[in-house]
C-alpha cells in the first residue's frame, strides 16, 4: 500500500512488548500537525486471507474459537504471515491447515488496514478457486479449535446482516470477491 510517507516525529518510547504474533508499544510522539501526546500501536507482521470458492460455488469457512471474544466467529481461513513468507505463501499454507483444501487457482483481491487506530496490521485478501479437498489434512496447530462450513454467498450474507458472529476481516473480503461469485 503507498502509505506509510509521514511518520510521527518520536519523542520518547515509553514502553516495548514483543509478543508472539505481535508486538506492542507506548511512544511519545510529535503528529504532522504538530500535535503532541502518548500514543499505543501493536505492530503486526500482516495477515493473509482466502475466501475460497469451491466449484460448485459454496464458500469455505471456518467457524473458530477466539479467547478474546470468548466465543466462535464464523471466518475465512487466515493466518500472520510468518518471517520470510510472501503472503501468498502464507495463505497458501493456512488454506490447508485450516480447511483441508488446496486451491489451484489465486486471484488477489486486495488489501487494507484492519484497524488503523491503534495497529499497523494488513490484511492481504485473495480469492481461491478450483479447490481440491486433501485426503491427508495437514494438521492444525496446537491452539487452534477449528471446524469447517461450506455456505452458499447468499447465507453468508443473510448471516452478516442478521448479526451473526462473523469477523470484520472476513465480511470485507466477502465484498471484495462478491463480484467473482457466480
Amino acid at each position: 500500500m503507498a502509505i506509510g510517507n509521514e511518520p510521527p516525529q518520536l519523542l520518547k518510547q515509553h514502553l516495548q512488548y514483543r509478543g508472539r504474533k505481535f508486538d506492542f508499544e507506548v511512544n511519545r510522539l510529535r503528529l504532522p500537525n504538530q500535535s503532541e501526546g502518548e500514543w499505543e500501536c501493536i505492530r503486526h507482521p500482516g495477515g493473509a486471507l482466502a475466501v475460497p470458492v469451491t466449484p460448485e460455488g459454496k464458500l469455505v469457512l471456518v467457524k473458530q474459537y477466539r479467547f478474546a471474544v470468548q466465543g466462535r466467529l464464523l471466518e475465512f481461513p487466515a493466518g500472520t504471515v510468518e518471517l520470510n513468507e510472501s503472503p501468498a505463501e502464507t495463505i497458501r499454507r493456512e488454506i490447508e491447515e485450516e480447511t483441508g483444501y488446496r486451491a489451484h487457482k489465486w486471484q488477489k483481491l486486495g488489501e487494507f488496514f484492519l484497524a488503523p487506530g491503534y495497529s499497523d496490521e494488513i490484511i492481504y485478501a485473495f480469492l481461491a478457486q478450483e479447490l481440491e479437498l486433501l485426503e491427508k489434512p495437514l494438521s492444525q496447530d496446537d491452539d487452534e479449535d477449528i471446524e469447517t462450513v461450506l455456505l452458499t454467498p447468499q447465507e453468508l450474507e443473510q448471516a452478516i446482516l442478521e448479526g451473526e458472529p462473523v469477523d470484520a476481516k472476513s465480511i470485507s473480503s466477502f465484498f471484495l470477491a462478491k463480484p467473482f461469485l457466480t
